[in-house]
């Protein structure tokens, strides 16, 4: 029984996409099956979702303890020797939150490292014959898109095919096609099959049972629901932060951080409460922020540390562990955010049942610059009120079944050309969210 029990974890994995390391308590995602399991007749290509496929290292790099062999990675090393011997108070305090986390990561990494039958996996993630065949066009620039004066008038056109069960709602026969506002307007993909969409000559694929509203910061509060027990009670945060590296690769557009106090994430919670789980840089003064003026504005009660540690495809980390400046991994900041139903209870009576664990870690290989993990269901544990949960994502640059998506870029890697045509007809996945079918305020509302 012991023996089958790894082959039988690697099968639920195939299929699910994630893969829990028993020994470390620690979880490996593959994204792009996870991904999946929101389409049926398209699917997440594999060679255009890892476009930056690492190549593979010297093994001695697998070993965080063996120094490389690259002189220039020795200077830097000694140069980040040199700085740890002057720290100030503020990168003290950072280098004792790594040393805190530190172990559990070189745990998850070794445990990785153990497993043959995923490290085989991981091996193959692009090489399974799934070339991406769309047309490697440049993406549409939303952010400016949104910002002209005929940006109430762009239209983006939804399709349902044949199999699609859209039509079904509209009661207008098994084909159709229909032309909505893109910006500031709320639209709800009822279908149980993924859809097209056109806009300006490019191509989408948007998910079944999924819901989007692109829009810039000011017109978020059109989120807000009528009823708080139409609220969410997850809410996944990816702001975008200021930072050189984004800065210099022109990725996307930063904001300061004091724009992020305004987000209204109390009054998008539920009636029962919300855990709203907060991607951060390992900048200490980001942190700082965070907890002493963040957290506090929007409710939010520290509860857990994440941690994404990234690898390349033979299990090797994309980067030394002790660096000082640009460590492997990522922090995902968790809190709880108390209901109205919740009101008067103290915050150990809150936490207890929830039973966060902290300095939890998940490894995958990177996808494109900043694009995240899906991380969902990896949380769905720890989310008080109602199931099935009721999820938003903020700063989306992607949708996901049964998620609503905010943000003035939530279509970037819908995009056709991250996609290729199903070979087969897969059964729907297990819904991460509620039904987007509810009392929220935008007049606009469409639904597919």
């Amino acid at each position: 029984m012991a023996a089958s029990e790894p082959d039988s974890r690697l099968a639920v994995f195939l299929k699910s996409g994630t893969y829990r390391l028993d020994e470390a308590s620690a979880f490996f995602i593959d994204p792009v099956r996870v991904l999946n399991r929101s389409y049926t007749r398209f699917r997440v290509s594999p060679s255009a979702y890892y476009s930056r496929f690492f190549p593979y290292s010297n093994p001695s790099i697998c070993n965080p303890h063996v120094s490389p062999k690259n002189p220039k990675k020795r200077k830097f090393r000694g140069q980040d020797k040199k700085i740890s011997q002057a720290l100030n108070s503020r990168e003290q305090l950072a280098d004792r939150r790594h040393q805190e986390a530190r172990m559990g990561l070189l745990k998850a990494h070794e445990a990785l490292l153990g497993d043959s039958d995923l490290l085989g996996v991981l091996r193959n993630l692009r090489g399974d014959g799934d070339e991406n065949h769309g047309e490697m066009t440049s993406d549409l620039d939303f952010v400016k898109l949104g910002s002209v004066w005929q940006a109430p008038f762009y239209e983006i056109v939804l399709k349902v095919g044949d199999d699609g069960s859209a039509a079904e709602n509209a009661g207008i026969g098994s084909s159709y096609q229909r032309e909505v506002p893109v910006f500031d307007n709320f639209i709800a993909i009822e279908s149980s099959h993924d859809i097209e969409a056109e806009l300006l000559d490019h191509k989408y694929i948007l998910p079944k049972k999924s819901c989007v509203y692109m829009s810039d910061l000011r017109q978020i509060h059109k989120l807000i629901p009528a009823e708080s027990d139409c609220g969410f009670n997850l809410i996944v945060i990816d702001p975008p932060w200021e930072n050189s590296s984004a800065h210099q690769k022109q990725k996307y557009q930063t904001l300061p951080n004091k724009y992020f106090l305004s987000l209204p994430v109390k009054q998008l919670t539920h009636s029962s409460g919300a855990l709203v789980a907060l991607w951060v840089t390992n900048r200490e003064k980001l942190r700082t922020f965070v907890e002493n003026e963040l957290f506090p504005k929007w409710g939010v009660k520290s509860a857990a540390t994440f941690y994404w540690l990234k690898v390349k495809a033979d299990g090797s980390l994309i980067g030394e562990l002790d660096l000082f400046h640009h460590r492997p991994y990522e922090c995902l900041l968790l809190g709880l955010v108390d209901g109205k139903s919740m009101q008067g209870m103290d915050f150990e009576e809150l936490q207890k049942p929830i039973g966060i664990p902290d300095n939890q870690v998940f490894i995958s290989v990177p996808g494109d610059h900043s694009r995240k993990p899906p991380i969902g269901e990896l949380l769905l544990d720890y989310i008080p009120g109602p199931k099935p949960a009721r999820c938003i994502e903020l700063f989306a640059r992607e949708m996901t079944e049964g998620w609503t998506s905010w943000g003035n870029d939530p279509l970037h890697f819908q995009d056709s050309r991250y996609f290729i045509p199903s070979r087969a007809k897969r059964p729907c996945g297990p819904r991460q969210g509620a039904n987007c079918n509810d009392s929220r305020k935008p007049s606009s509302r469409r639904w597919f």
